[in-house]
């Protein structure tokens, strides 16, 4: 087993701890991927801070890329030096949701205490979400990692691993958004700016982001939002309904986790629309609406886990609408940190000011 450097998380809520811990070579079906970027993502931060359990010591981290440097038996299709992004979709490939063709809603469980990771004394610890990417090297399954062009920038790339395919999923994918309908985005964070740019891309009539900061509004706007509206406002789906023209959206993307946001969203829909859940409140929180009303007006809400994306298939598509000049991925990228910096990184994500921060390794 080697001895690596990775962000240690001992405490719900407390800092993370940089220290060396030991990982346990590729096993069948598995690889190993030496990592260049890592960018936080607000999950990361919640499950640190305790708001979905899970066991101590863990190494959280899910948005990564990097180099694979090592492959176990039967991996084909992958060798060392071979450019990837690594994603949290751990598919079985058999299981009938896998079958089905949604491999993010996997049902085949798996116990991440009993991972590649342990202490340098050989206890073990939690590889989170199946990657454990705040660290220098991980070892995933070979279904977890998609191949990408080797002059994609990693920190970029790395972005593509959960908030950009969430964002962009959940317009395409679960929304099934067509071209013409009219759209609510909840949030202009980094899902939320993913969000904006999935519904130009499937060819959306109208964009309306919603944000309590009027600079990320103005930063919507230069993602392919056409309208701005203040979450402060005493009713803001008000505002949301004079800029489409009179009408409710066909769809409603709400990409935050705040409460108020999900009780808030039926009333920008129009009849027969639909919201969808990207955001993931804490554990045990829950939302408040009028069922009578979405009934009559023929109303729906629709749960989006990862965009709903099949990785081989959406990275592919993704990347070449970068490499085509169609998606903004670099202006996604606040800041760039060390390994030894994440907690002021994490500091720096917590403020809501931050598209996405990204940690670098040093190779």
């Amino acid at each position: 087993m080697q001895l690596i450097k990775a962000a240690v998380c001992h405490t719900h809520g407390a800092p993370l701890v940089i220290e060396e811990i030991r990982i346990a070579p590729p096993g069948a079906g598995e690889v190993e991927v030496t990592l260049d970027a890592v960018a936080i993502c607000h999950s990361d931060i919640s499950y640190a801070d305790g708001a979905w359990g899970g066991s101590l010591p863990a190494v959280f981290g899910h948005e990564a890329a990097g180099r694979v440097t090592a492959v176990g038996a039967g991996v084909e299709g992958f060798a060392p030096g071979d450019d990837v992004i690594v994603t949290l979709i751990r598919a079985c490939g058999s299981c009938p949701t896998c079958a089905a063709g949604r491999p993010v809603n996997c049902a085949t469980p798996r116990d991440g205490t009993d991972g590649p990771l342990t202490t340098a004394e050989g206890r073990p610890i939690l590889q989170a979400m199946d990657c454990g990417a705040f660290a220098e090297k991980v070892v995933v399954s070979a279904r977890q990692i998609v191949k990408i062009p080797a002059q994609i920038p990693k920190d970029v790339a790395a972005l593509i691993s959960c908030g950009v395919i969430t964002g962009i999923g959940g317009a395409v994918n679960t929304a099934h958004l067509r071209a013409g309908e009219d759209v609510v985005v909840i949030g202009a964070g980094g899902v939320g700016l993913n969000a904006i740019q999935g519904a130009r891309i499937a060819g959306a009539r109208r964009i309306v982001a919603v944000d309590m900061s009027s600079e990320k509004l103005a930063i919507a706007q230069d993602f392919g939002a056409t309208h701005g509206v203040l979450a402060t406002e005493p009713k803001p789906w008000r505002a949301a309904f004079e800029a489409l023209g009179g009408k409710g959206a066909e769809v409603v993307l709400i990409t935050v986790g705040a409460i108020p946001a999900y009780e808030q969203a039926p009333r920008y829909l129009g009849p027969g629309g639909r919201a969808v859940m990207i955001g993931m409140p804490h554990s045990g929180q829950t939302a408040r609406y009028e069922p009578v009303v979405m009934a009559a007006l023929g109303q729906g809400l629709l749960g989006s886990k990862m965009g709903d994306v099949v990785i081989q298939r959406d990275v592919p598509w993704i990347v070449d609408l970068y490499q085509q000049g169609r998606l903004k991925l670099d202006e996604l990228i606040s800041g760039r940190w060390s390994l030894a910096q994440i907690n002021d990184a994490i500091a720096d994500t917590r403020t809501g000011s931050a598209k996405r921060n990204v940690i670098l390794f040093d190779r």
